[in-house]
């Protein structure tokens, strides 16, 4: 993907703000856990915080988290969800924070989009000596048969390069965190697995695959033509035909520490 597609792609969930908070998952509990257990401190930033789907996990551990999120209809969903949560308009490039203030930064499948030639040292600036930088991601468990399935006929645009276990460890294995003025400032990444679920429907998991980025770009005939087929597989599935179900997901996450 090139510079212009990802730009469009990462800037395609404002228009879909309110279906985001409603239909993303939030992330497993033990995964937030690991992500912050090396941290030297309690203040946490989320960063591309979106509606706040990482950010209510972050106050629920106790943390004293502050969000940053670039989008302006995105960062008005969170302020409302999470009231109480310092909320600020800025972007992993450009961090409204000063330096070292910051014990730990988290990004809840957002890291992919951050440029992390200009993020890197940023990242670094805001991160006392010693804190860490995860990113968290919910990734369908293509394990189970049903959902490899789903998987296959959702396509790249629904369930793309870092969506299921096996592709997210090849696409973060060789994640370069870049320091400041040739100076490495992070240590060697960290890959950990957790298993986590989301109770949908089949008409609440075609709206949650409908805001995927891929998706939210596609022409509307296409878009609605794709949402068409994965309505009819989950209609034609004894797990996914009637009723409640459960998700299988993973967290997956990616942890590093500042040297």
């Amino acid at each position: 993907m090139d510079q212009e597609e990802l730009r469009l792609h990462a800037s395609s969930f404002g228009a879909a703000a309110a279906a985001y908070a409603e239909h993303r998952p939030d992330y497993a509990h033990d995964a937030v856990r690991w992500a912050l257990e090396a941290a030297p401190g309690p203040r946490v930033l989320d960063l591309g915080a979106g509606t706040g789907k990482l950010t209510a996990g972050l106050v629920v551990s106790g943390a004293e988290v502050v969000a940053v999120e670039p989008d302006p209809a995105m960062l008005a969903e969170l302020r409302r969800s999470e009231p109480t949560v310092r909320a600020l308009s800025g972007s992993a490039e450009a961090i409204p924070l000063p330096d070292a203030s910051v014990h730990a930064v988290l990004a809840g499948n957002a890291m992919h989009w951050f440029d992390m030639a200009v993020a890197g040292p940023e990242i670094a600036r805001v991160l006392a000596s010693g804190g860490v930088l995860a990113g968290l991601w919910n990734v369908m468990d293509n394990q189970v048969e049903w959902v490899a399935e789903l998987a296959r006929i959702s396509g790249p645009a629904a369930v793309g390069p870092r969506d299921t276990p096996a592709s997210w460890r090849a696409e973060t294995a060789g994640a370069h965190l870049p320091g400041t003025g040739g100076e490495a400032r992070f240590g060697s990444p960290e890959q950990r697995l957790f298993p986590h679920g989301q109770r949908r429907t089949a008409d609440s998991l075609v709206a949650t695959l409908g805001t995927r980025a891929g998706m939210l770009v596609m022409p509307e005939e296409e878009r609605e033509a794709a949402l068409g087929r994965i309505r009819a597989f989950l209609a034609s599935r004894p797990e996914t035909a009637d009723g409640e179900f459960t998700l299988p997901m993973q967290t997956a996450v990616l942890r590093v520490r500042r040297l």
